[in-house]
């Protein structure tokens, strides 16, 4: 993948949201870009596993976790399906846990922090609904465009010849 969001900011600024810069990454693949979906949960990652089972189609998985530095929301075994289903990335307002292990999966994955604490399972929260952290509004089906500077969402696809 041949981009770079800061390359992508100096030429459509006007066309772009950018995120505060708080993410870390964590995924081998540094840069990733696609449509997005969302799901939107608190200390529970049961809808996280749904939508990472489904074919991801090249999609981003947007989390919204409410910050929350509790528990993780995704780990090696979430990470391996999203990779397996064809997600290009997921982007945790969260923890993640298994770090080591998702470092090697050729998958993107930013979050703003790690905890070893697994989530809840009681299947609450919401899926495919805007989200707004970072001081971002993550609508499903925007492009987000991420890497070692940061996220950028577009409400169109930037350059034809990614994913997005």
């Amino acid at each position: 993948m041949s981009f770079a969001t800061a390359d992508l900011y100096d030429q459509f600024a006007d066309k772009v949201q950018v995120a505060l810069p708080m993410f870390n990454d964590y995924g081998k693949r540094r840069k990733f870009c696609g449509p997005i979906s969302t799901v939107k949960v608190y200390e529970d990652n049961s809808l996280v596993r749904a939508a990472l089972e489904e074919p991801g189609e090249g999609r981003v998985l947007v989390v919204d976790g409410g910050g929350s530095l509790r528990c993780a929301l995704l780990g090696d075994m979430l990470a391996r399906l999203g990779l397996q289903n064809g997600w290009q990335g997921v982007i945790v307002y969260g923890c993640i846990r298994d770090s080591a292990i998702i470092r090697d999966m050729d998958i993107g994955v930013k979050a703003l922090n790690t905890h070893p604490r697994k989530s809840v399972k009681k299947g609450v929260g919401d899926r495919d609904i805007p989200v707004e952290f970072a001081n971002i509004r993550f609508v499903v089906g925007a492009c987000v465009y991420a890497d070692e500077d940061g996220i950028l969402l577009a409400n169109e696809n930037l350059l034809q010849v990614l994913p997005c």
